[in-house]
């Protein structure tokens, strides 16, 4: 009886590092696939998750895959990070083994970009930029958007070097990260001297609508991963974080080809 279970346990054992291996190596396939896909630097993260893969992989529908892609680049906002989560992802095995992979039916898709202070200020042209917290004292929960019927994610407190009138200062502004329909904008509403900011400036009132002007600009949302269409939008650190999702998407390696 000990000889038997204990055969069984290295059977179980056996197929567990079996059922690991067939996954890591399909994580492997997806990522060079992404890589090449996408013209990419480096492969992005790829994690299968669920247990038995080969179950997965023989039915040629895996439950859940995370991408996780960092330095990707962008035609307008620099190198962003891109993350991605696939339900109900289909992909044949043998496709899948041989990297014959040129479109994936996925049923549901969460994608998102996030972009550091420093690519934010690249598509500002402000090279100095800073994203901070919002201030606390947006009351409303609009983000000061007020009634104007969009979405926000509400305010941040951006911070750069910009020209004011002949001169320039170190400036930092509210600003508010709207979602209109397909359209994503920041919109700096007022100066701010708070402690998120950098107080030792001063605007001539007659000024102040241009250096706004400077920090306010449309994000180009065709850089949600896989086209997807954006929904929130909002700040997390130092980083302004775009998020979308979709239905029935069916990906193209092929058109994801940097140009």
């Amino acid at each position: 009886m000990r000889k038997l279970i204990l055969t069984v346990v290295c059977l179980i054992a056996a197929a567990v590092l079996v059922d690991f291996g067939a996954a890591a190596y399909s994580e492997y396939r997806v990522s060079r696939g992404l890589r090449e896909g996408a013209g990419l630097d480096s492969d992005p993260a790829v994690t299968i998750t669920g247990f038995p893969f080969l179950t997965q992989a023989a039915e040629g529908r895996y439950r859940h895959i995370e991408i996780r892609a960092v330095g990707v680049p962008s035609d307008e906002l620099g190198d962003v990070s891109v993350e991605a989560d696939l339900h109900g992802v289909q992909v044949s095995a043998s496709d899948l083994v041989s990297g014959d992979v040129r479109t994936v039916p996925v049923e549901h898709l969460d994608g998102r970009i996030k972009i550091e202070a420093t690519s934010l200020g690249a598509y500002l042209g402000i090279p100095d930029l800073e994203v901070s917290a919002p201030p606390a004292d947006k009351s409303d929960g609009t983000g000061g958007s007020g009634g104007s019927g969009m979405s926000t994610g509400g305010g941040i407190v951006l911070t750069g070097t910009v020209p004011v009138g002949p001169l320039t200062a170190t400036v930092s502004v509210t600003a508010d990260l709207v979602l209109d329909g397909d359209n994503v904008t920041i919109v700096a509403t007022d100066l701010y001297f708070g402690p998120e900011g950098s107080a030792d400036f001063t605007v001539p009132a007659p000024l102040k609508p241009t250096v706004l002007g400077l920090f306010s600009k449309q994000v180009d949302v065709r850089q949600l991963p896989f086209g997807v269409r954006p929904t929130k939008v909002y700040a997390q650190g130092s980083q302004v974080v775009i998020e979308g999702s979709g239905d029935n998407v069916v990906i193209n390696l092929d058109e994801m080809a940097t140009p």
